[in-house]
């Protein structure tokens, strides 16, 4: 009986995230279009994400949270997805970021006041782990920390940063110190008051523009006690690489979904008018793609809910190169999901207006095989892959 209310308690609470996820994404896409036009920040979606007190779900119940699951978290990002891409990206990216704090900010005082106060006053966390040429390469900082005592500074090109201007805190990557090696890293909190920005870079892109992932120099100083106590490269491969392939790629669903329905509506309104339009057999094959994008996510998440306590089977080989793969997997699926769905909708799908326009979603899906690049991540697993033997068996 226990176990019973327990698991309906758990439904609810889950039900109850995806009914204020729902009243966030009616916010977002009243706002989408201008935010695409305009290349601007979702102001007005992230106070609906505030209000409805989203920013801080996943913090632990007796920091203030709610505990909220990555899966309960996913679901999240892709209805917030079918509304407005921006808006579920930043979000998502929030959520990554959030994800790394609460998994490993146990024996810091400092980390579980911190997560108390994103729980209180809905804080809006940036990422910076783009540097410098590098780019993408997020496993070695350039930048190191700098240390005076118990002051900490950190000066660092910050090549991408996803609404850093817009945010409350920043969680960014840095070698250990200046005498560490590049892959030598810890993960580091700034608030908002520890740091200044100097924009280097603009956002001017084909798509995902609200996200404003302009480029900056940062120049931040706080204390020692912002350093997490766990090691970068634990981190990364625990909480950062799974979280952010699982939350990046249930937002791609979410844009491919919405894709989708849109699809579909133009069909069974050419239906009712007696013409079939001469691309609808392309739905089938976008619908397709769409089931196969939905099953490809959800079993990446049973399998990390499943492990999600272990720290050995989340760094082991086979789950690193599921969860990698997973990212360019679903990548590729949902941009083929959502051309598609304009395939499908032909001139009507093209066009910038109408309810069957595909153009803001097409532009935005492109992001996902390009931003953390799809060649890139492949090239570097294929050096590790021929490693390991092939499984004899299916079960294997």
């Amino acid at each position: 009986m226990l176990i019973q209310l327990t698991q309906t308690a758990a439904l609810s609470a889950s039900q109850d995230l995806v009914t204020r996820a729902e009243q966030v994404a009616l916010v977002a896409a009243e706002h989408a279009d201008d935010v695409d036009v305009r290349g601007r920040f979702p102001r007005e979606a992230m106070a609906a994400l505030k209000a409805e007190r989203l920013l801080g779900a996943m913090v632990p119940a007796r920091l203030g949270g709610e505990g909220a699951s990555i899966t309960e978290l996913a679901e999240v990002c892709h209805r917030l997805g079918q509304a407005c891409a921006s808006t579920a990206m930043i979000f998502a990216m929030h959520q990554i970021k959030a994800a790394c704090l609460v998994k490993h900010y146990e024996g810091s005082a400092w980390h579980a006041d911190f997560l108390r106060e994103l729980a209180i006053s809905q804080l809006l966390l940036a990422s910076s782990t783009t540097e410098g040429q590098g780019g993408g390469d997020v496993r070695n900082s350039i930048a190191p920390v700098e240390r005076d005592g118990a002051t900490i500074r950190l000066e660092r090109a910050a090549t991408v940063m996803s609404y850093g201007a817009q945010a409350d805190a920043v969680v960014t990557t840095a070698r250990r110190a200046p005498d560490a090696a590049p892959s030598d890293q810890v993960l580091v909190v700034f608030r908002a008051g520890d740091y200044r920005l100097t924009e280097t870079s603009t956002w001017e892109t084909l798509g995902m523009r609200g996200t404003r992932s302009a480029g900056f120099a940062m120049a931040a100083e706080g204390h020692e006690l912002q350093v997490l106590p766990q090691p970068y490269a634990e981190i990364h491969a625990q909480t950062m690489t799974p979280v952010a392939h699982l939350l990046w790629s249930s937002v791609w669903a979410g844009v491919a979904a919405g894709a989708v329905e849109r699809a579909r509506l133009f069909i069974r309104k050419a239906a009712r008018s007696g013409q079939t339009p001469p691309a609808a057999a392309h739905f089938n094959r976008a619908a397709g793609q769409l089931r196969q994008l939905r099953a490809l996510v959800t079993a990446a998440l049973t399998r990390y809910e499943a492990i999600r306590e272990d720290a050995a089977a989340l760094s082991a080989f086979d789950f690193q190169t599921e969860i990698t793969l997973l990212k360019v997997e679903a990548s590729e699926l949902a941009l083929s999901a959502v051309m598609s769905a304009m395939r499908t909708c032909g001139l009507s799908g093209y066009r910038n207006d109408g309810a069957a326009s595909q153009g803001r979603a097409l532009r935005d899906i492109l992001s996902a095989p390009i931003m953390i690049n799809n060649d890139r991540i492949l090239a570097n697993l294929g050096a590790s892959a021929v490693m390991a033997e092939t499984p004899r068996g299916l079960f294997a």
